[in-house]
């Protein structure tokens, strides 16, 4: 059943994002109609710019958002999301991340109790790691163009989800009804080590690319030589521990449970990755 926002515009913020643009393409593909918003769109949003908020949500029935889990997302959502409600925007679907419910940390899931608290019907969808981390992202794309992906995440496991399965799943429960007050966990259908996936990558793209596990401390020392500030690095580091300690090993049905079918396997995303030239040059 379509969702009570009807034949209204659907709100995709950061929709040239690394999920947003994918959500925005399924939901054209679905004949509806998307106001793809960032600070440089013909109509912009700005978090930090609240006067930029009313043109932006006018009018629309629904709205995709992104926990950016930085030191300001939890309060500007929390400003953000009842606003948008009282504008009329019916129902909120929020991507955070598995990771952060897994965490033990309460402070991690703030940004999700904001949308909770808005007042207005709510989706959360908690994805893995993303598969187009190894193609498209330049902290592991590069790594792999260099032929050695060095990772403090030793032999765990990783479901790696498709962004494109995220997407879809996005796309689904902004459209229709029945999903209100759902959180849908999103895997890979199996994990895998990093050794696993970057053979796989190796395989895809006939490039010459291996896998060395390093200690957290090694890995932020390189970030920070690259340029990146040492709490964010650390921050990653703790990530990829999380990893390494197994938190991360166990499946999620979420993509089942909303497109009832399996999620993309990590070696058909490979596929298509190198023969689109993800990995060329």
């Amino acid at each position: 059943m379509e969702s009570t926002g009807g034949h209204r515009p659907i709100l995709v913020i950061g929709g040239t994002g690394k999920t947003g643009r994918h959500v925005v393409d399924r939901l054209r593909r679905r004949g509806k109609e998307v106001r793809a918003l960032s600070r440089s769109t013909p109509v912009p949003f700005d978090w930090f710019d609240e006067s930029t908020w009313k043109t932006a949500v006018s009018g629309a029935g629904a709205a995709y958002l992104v926990d950016a889990q930085n030191e300001h997302a939890a309060e500007r959502m929390r400003a953000f999301a009842p606003f948008a409600v009282a504008q009329g925007v019916e129902r909120l679907v929020l991507l955070s991340a598995r990771g952060w419910a897994d965490s033990g940390d309460p402070g991690m899931l703030a940004t999700e109790d904001a949308v909770r608290d808005s007042g207005g019907a709510w989706t959360i969808l908690r994805p893995t790691w993303f598969m187009q981390g190894f193609a498209e992202d330049d902290l592991m794309r590069a790594p792999v163009l260099a032929g050695e992906v060095r990772l403090p995440a030793g032999d765990g496991l990783e479901p790696f989800i498709d962004t494109e399965d995220i997407a879809e799943t996005a796309a689904a429960v902004l459209t229709r009804e029945g999903d209100e007050g759902c959180t849908y966990e999103l895997s890979g259908p199996r994990a895998l080590t990093l050794a696993e996936a970057v053979a796989a990558i190796a395989e895809a793209s006939g490039r010459p690319v291996r896998y060395v596990p390093v200690s957290e401390e090694e890995y932020v020392a390189g970030l920070v030589a690259d340029g990146t500030p040492e709490d964010a690095a650390r921050f990653v580091a703790r990530l990829w521990g999380w990893l390494r300690d197994g938190e991360d090993a166990h499946l999620s049905d979420g993509v089942q449970r909303v497109l009832g079918r399996a999620p993309v396997d990590l070696t058909d995303f490979v596929r298509r990755a190198a023969a689109a030239g993800a990995w060329a040059g």
